[in-house]
């Protein structure tokens, strides 16, 4: 049997008062012996659940929208009382005196009704002398595993005489004109999810039909509405809403917006209604710090409907601590609780809560304040300042009256049209509210992956803490200990791409990506330090930013900052400006479904007949959806795929699921799936096998359990989260970089050896805890200091805006006056004494000499660090003093970054030198001896170099080179580059194990990163404006959505690994796709549709790639090329060249020139370009040996030109060899990899970008001439 994710309904229980207690009170109040109406305690009169009807004639799936549910027993007592004074008095009788006879009521297995009675009348069940007007509350159940399910009660009065219609007591029928007495009953539909405005309509649409009905129909009628809302199925997360007409009102349940989203029914504003923007603030300050609160309202409804927009703006960080919205008048003891909790409880209670409990907060809805137990005022500390200011502006856009938005619009006739409008509103509103919710939490917790070490799952909470502002600390210090934001560090350590990772990427100024992709220490330039104070540094009004149009930069000039920050001074016409400017997502607009009329719902053939409705019109749907909307054509199979799982149409279900896998993976139900395959019988199971498409998914799911439970092996390093903490014990190397890896210095391993080597100078090989301690110390105050430098204007005008001041000397006396001398990672200067001024010394490229020399000063010669620099006569000389030393160090160090940096066109290595160079300070710091110098210089790794061997980058290479990024800068050792990609204004990186990192064109900074699959990607593809197909070792082929920036289709077709993709059109011009795998499958696809239109298979050794050209394919394989004609039959096979037979020598890559009618080719472990003819491929016309080359791995053409990129023989180092294509001869030899070339890529003719393998892992960006 197969087990079906939660449906909307879990059951509909009905609570009232015992009928015979009613009997009784209406004697004593027909006799007129009642002073008032007493409290009757509720109890539960009826339950409803699913499934509601079967198949009589075997065990199958019940008909229902739910899981087959496990069914426990509800002993329902009924009470009669013998004591009339009791009642009289209006006084609960005691229970000692009650004799009970009990009923057993069958309910689902998972749902607890001992608390419902009282929770469905929180206020007491009280009667009443006149009709009562309706009222409707939320409750929120929550288990032991902290998973809830949600509560819609309506409250309703009948008139007693109804309620006992027919009954005859002592002989007498009873006789209903006398007086008239009513008692409330309470209608609970229970569901796990918070369908709250849904469910309140549905029984809105319920109270239609009980008003008129008979007590003998009531539980008929009540049985009926729950069986039909258990044949509704749930939207799948997306952009698909399901509609169902329950008269007079057409219901909508909206969907999720992603899997990991929430459904929002509610209406988000109704916090901004009922408090002040500062108290909001106060609320969901307490809630991140875990305070116990307890919300009060005259109204029950109001507490959820708070406490849920509230918990939803705090999204994706969840509350973990208990949550019980409504507190009935008997459950007041559970604010005793010790723990942190959210509670609401009626206004009535406030004083008594005030005054027998402490250390509460009191949050007053009805009134909007807030204060705490103890004292009027709340002493908790506030939301960060800048994120307050942000979050207050916005809110101040926030159009929250929906009367203002229709005051132009006539009065409705239709009530559905209005109830449509009224939600199109409520949902723009809610998007909003979202987005600046969501910007609040963003700029709260901005930055803490910057203190994140993922390799061994740390998080550096001190760092993190001194880099906050002062007075934002103590709300750190006491969030960063509760269990809401622990569960928080566990998804950014696990990488989880939500909505928060997703909008602190895109809200991420260029200044800041530029700096994550370095490993400059943290820090801010002085130009945002100085010019607008720390706290303006870290203000999220200068943090948000709109996406430019990117092109491609000249990279001759610096290029030029693409992003443009809003200003943080408002405008003066606030209320036109957008709230969620610059917060917006991509939004796809809504489709609602419309499900069928319902049927009647307790007859098992009229339901399968409402089922097989429903997939007809699905069908409809699927056939009128155009193939551009995949997502919503995914959400269709969903729906659909659901209805045949619950109507047993199991095949059926499997092609949906199929499909729906093949469109958008995002949202495929795998437990539900994996379930659905287990429950098939053998005959079923042998149909299935004989269809390819359900074999491949059945074993796809196979696979994904047997992943699973590996991974469910290794569960507990998911959830582990550490905090940085100072070594207790000596390390050895090993624990040595580990400690310092966690300790966020540095992540580079050769760095962390020379920094053990320097540390352990003169001694045994190993690091104590106080040395270490000491050094760490001196490091982050060294970072603190720098930081405090404040400089004034007239000195940022002659520095960079980037850069930063890193390193202070003492105040000392030089040639060019007294004051301190400044290093940033672009210059020295002297900040004079006195009034503050500028001095340029020099840019590290220019100084010429650094050497330790000495001043005359009186009848002593005092320590001085001398500087030759280009173009001045003149020497500067410092008199340093004990400085000395070190600061010839350093700034050898810096100048032999920026060399090196220069020449390689790689900013990394003045990162690099100048990670070496503070480490060289702290290092001397620490060790306070006669070696530590000689300790130091274990540091200077660029200036050994420079020594040992001269880096001089050959003419050619260093005037073609112009840039270079590192995209392993994050690892402790570099990865190789597998595939590079150019998209317009986006350059696409796979590195090992299905990485892939995008980098915007304009800066080469990077701007997002993603995996698809754990397997190696062997190619690349730009099929459209928004598709990137990816080829992967694990036989897929991953389609990721560049708007979206996710991977939510893939392409199953394969059973090898897919080694290459080629785009082509038809004989109608249609864009058609080709994919090869490794064992000589080639398929052609649709690209509109992903379906495959044809395939058939090679017979070679590894195919490798394809490519097509006037109406052949060229198929490259180890062994041979193929020219094969459309249909797959093979027109002609070139082999290998006859001087490489019988070697080691195999195909790697081929080039189609068409234009030319030439075909080049090159080898793996041969160093030249084989060129045949199109029209003769006997053997090749031309060779072109490259010089100093064992083995060549790409090819590209730009222009007139194809570069071949491969490996040298004498180095081993990676060279890219660029070739004439009319002369065929070697125009020009670049070296500018120490691994060989694996990835070649073109970006717009302007330039080449490649990648090498692992002992290099760079790319390099070359201007082609």
């Amino acid at each position: 049997m197969a087990e079906l994710p939660s449906g909307l309904l879990e059951a509909c229980v009905v609570v009232g008062a015992p009928s015979d207690k009613l009997r009784d009170v209406y004697q004593f109040h027909h006799q007129n012996k009642l002073t008032e109406l007493p409290l009757l305690e509720a109890e539960v009169l009826q339950v409803h659940a699913p499934p509601f009807v079967s198949k009589e004639t075997s065990q199958v799936i019940g008909p229902a929208f739910s899981r087959v549910q496990r069914r426990k027993s509800f002993i329902k007592k009924k009470k009669r009382d013998h004591a009339a004074d009791a009642l009289s008095n209006g006084e609960t009788p005691n229970r000692a005196e009650v004799s009970s006879a009990t009923e057993d009521i069958s309910v689902p297995k998972d749902l607890d009704l001992i608390a419902l009675p009282q929770l469905c009348f929180p206020g007491g069940l009280q009667l009443a002398n006149e009709q009562r007007e309706d009222s409707y509350h939320f409750l929120v159940f929550t288990d032991l595993f902290g998973n809830r399910t949600h509560g819609i009660v309506v409250q309703y009065y009948r008139a007693v005489q109804s309620c006992q219609e027919g009954v005859v007591q002592n002989g007498h029928r009873w006789n209903s004109s006398k007086t008239r007495l009513y008692t409330p009953f309470a209608v609970c539909v229970i569901s796990k999810f918070p369908y709250y405005n849904a469910l309140r309509d549905c029984l809105s649409c319920l109270l239609v039909q009980l008003r008129p009905a008979r007590q003998a129909d009531f539980e008929e009628t009540i049985k009926e509405f729950s069986a039909k809302l258990s044949l509704v199925p749930l939207p799948p997360p997306g952009q698909l809403h399901v509609s169902f007409s329950l008269r007079p009102l057409q219901v909508v349940l909206p969907s999720r917006e992603d899997p990991d989203s929430p459904v929002i029914d509610i209406d988000l504003h109704l916090p901004f209604l009922c408090f002040s923007h500062t108290a909001l603030l106060q609320v969901l300050s307490c809630l991140l710090q875990e305070q116990r609160l307890v919300f009060f309202s005259a109204d029950w409804a109001r507490l959820t409907l708070v406490a849920e927009s509230l918990l939803l703006y705090l999204q994706p960080l969840s509350w973990q601590q208990p949550y019980v919205p409504v507190l009935a008048r008997g459950m007041l003891d559970f604010l005793m609780a010790p723990t942190a909790f959210l509670m609401g409880c009626h206004i009535s209670h406030f004083e008594e809560v005030a005054a027998e409990t402490e250390d509460l907060i009191l949050v007053n809805v009805d009134d909007g304040i807030i204060q705490s137990s103890c004292s009027e005022t709340l002493n908790l500390p506030a939301v960060p300042l800048a994120a307050a200011e942000s979050f207050m502006s916005r809110a101040e856009c926030l159009q929250l009256h929906y009367d203002l938005e229709v005051c132009h619009l006539g009065a409705g006739t239709d009530a559905n049209v209005l109830r449509c409008q009224r939600r199109d509103w409520q949902r723009r509103l809610n998007t909003q509210i979202q987005n600046i919710a969501l910007e609040l939490v963003v700029n709260i917790f901005r930055g803490v992956q910057d203190f994140l070490n993922h390799e061994h799952r740390v998080f550096n909470s001190e760092e993190f803490l001194r880099t906050r502002e002062p007075a934002d600390q103590p709300f750190y210090k006491k969030v960063l200990d509760t269990h809401i934001f622990h569960s928080f560090l566990r998804d950014r350590l696990n990488r989880k791409r939500d909505t928060f990772s997703r909008m602190e990427q895109t809200t991420r100024n260029q200044a800041q990506r530029n700096r994550a992709l370095t490993e400059t220490p943290r820090r801010p330039p002085m130009s945002e330090l100085s010019r607008s104070g720390y706290s303006n540094y870290t203000s999220p009004d200068n943090r948000l930013s709109k996406r430019l149009g990117a092109s491609l930069p000249n990279l001759e000039q610096p290029a030029s900052d693409t992003m443009s920050a809003i200003s943080p001074n408002r405008p003066a016409s606030l209320r036109k400006m957008t709230p969620d400017i610059g917060l917006k997502s991509v939004q796809t607009p809504v489709k609602v479904f419309r499900l069928p009329e319902f049927p009647p719902p307790l007859a098992y053939h009229y339901v399968q007949n409402y089922y097989s409705d429903m997939v007809g019109s699905l069908g409809k749907a699927i056939n009128a959806a155009s193939p551009d909307e995949s997502a919503l054509l995914a959400r269709y199979h969903y729906l659909r795929g659901l209805v045949n799982t619950v109507s047993n149409r199991r095949l059926d279900a499997l092609e949906d699921f199929q499909s729906l896998y093949k469109t958008d993976s995002d949202i495929f139900p795998s437990q539900m799936v994996k379930s659905l395959v287990d429950s098939l019988p053998e005959a079923e199971r042998l149909q299935a096998d004989r269809r390819p498409e359900l074999k491949r998914l059945i074993s796809r799911v196979k696979r994904d359990q047997e992943r699973e439970r590996a991974q469910n092996g290794n569960g507990h390093e998911e959830d582990a989260v550490k905090r940085f903490q100072l070594p207790k014990k000596y390390m050895q190397l090993e624990e040595f970089v580990k400690c310092v890896q966690e300790s966020g210095i540095v992540k580079d391993q050769g760095t962390i050896h020379r920094l053990f080597d320097a540390l352990t100078v003169g001694h045994q090989k190993q690091v104590g805890p106080e040395l270490f301690r000491v050094f760490y110390t001196i490091w982050k105050e060294t970072e603190a200091e720098a930081q405090e430098v404040c400089l004034p204007v007239s000195v940022l005008e002659h520095i960079e805006p980037t850069e930063c001041v890193f390193k202070l000397s003492s105040s000392v006396k030089t040639s060019r006056g007294v004051g301190k001398i400044a290093m940033t990672q672009r210059r020295l200067f002297l900040l004079t004494d006195g009034r503050p001024g500028y001095v340029e010394v020099a840019q590290y490229r220019d100084l010429e000499e650094v050497k330790v020399s000495s001043a005359p000063f009186l009848l002593l010669r005092i320590p001085s660090l001398k500087l030759r620099v280009r173009g001045r006569k003149e020497a500067f000389e410092a008199n340093l003093k004990t400085e000395t030393e070190l600061w010839n160090l350093m700034v050898k160090e810096m100048c032999a970054g920026r060399n090196m940096a220069d020449q390689h066109k790689d900013p990394q290595y003045m990162q690099q030198a100048l990670t070496n160079a503070l480490l060289m300070d702290a290092v001397v710091g620490s060790l306070q001896s006669s070696k530590a110098i000689y300790a130091a210089s274990k540091l200077a790794h660029f200036d050994r170099i420079k020594m040992e061997v001269p880096m001089m980058v050959p003419k050619t290479t260093a005037e073609t080179l112009k840039h270079k990024i590192n995209p392993s800068l994050e690892l402790a050792a570099p990865q190789a580059v597998d595939v590079l990609l150019y998209t317009p204004g986006q350059l696409w990186v796979s590195v090992s194990g299905g990485k892939v990192m995008v980098f915007d064109a304009s800066s080469w900074s990077l701007t997002h990163t993603c995996h698809v699959g754990n397997a190696r990607l062997n190619c690349m593809l730009g099929v459209d404006k928004d598709q990137v197909w990816m080829g992967s070792e694990d036989s897929v082929i991953y389609i990721i959505s560049m708007l979206a920036m996710v991977c939510n289709r893939q392409l199953t077709e394969h059973r090898a690994e897919v080694t290459g993709l080629a785009l082509d059109t038809d004989k109608y011009s249609q864009k058609v796709a080709y994919s090869c795998s490794a064992e000589g499958t080639v398929m052609l696809w649709d690209v509109s549709t992903l379906q495959v239109k044809k395939h058939f298979r090679l017979s070679c050794d590894r195919l490798q790639s394809v490519c097509s050209c006037s109406g052949t394919l060229w198929c490259c394989s180890r062994d041979s090329i193929m020219v094969v004609w459309r249909n797959g039959s093979l027109k002609h096979r070139l082999n290998l060249p006859e001087q490489q037979k019988g070697s080691m020598t195999t195909f790697s890559s081929i080039l189609l020139l068409p234009e030319r009618e030439e075909l080049w080719s090159v080898c793996m472990d041969s160093g030249e370009v084989c060129i045949w003819h199109i029209k003769d491929t006997m053997k090749p016309f031309q060779r072109v040996v490259l010089q100093d080359c064992t083995g060549c791995y790409c090819m590209i053409k730009v222009k007139n030109q194809v570069w071949v990129g491969g490996v040298a023989r004498s180095s081993t180092k990676g060279k890219i060899y660029i070739v004439d294509t009319e002369r065929h001869q070697v125009l020009k030899e670049l070296h500018g990899h120490n691994d060989k070339v694996t990835a070649l890529c073109s970006a717009e003719d302007r330039y080449i970008l490649s990648g090498a393998d692992k002992l290099d892992g760079k790319i390099a960006i070359w201007k082609v001439e």
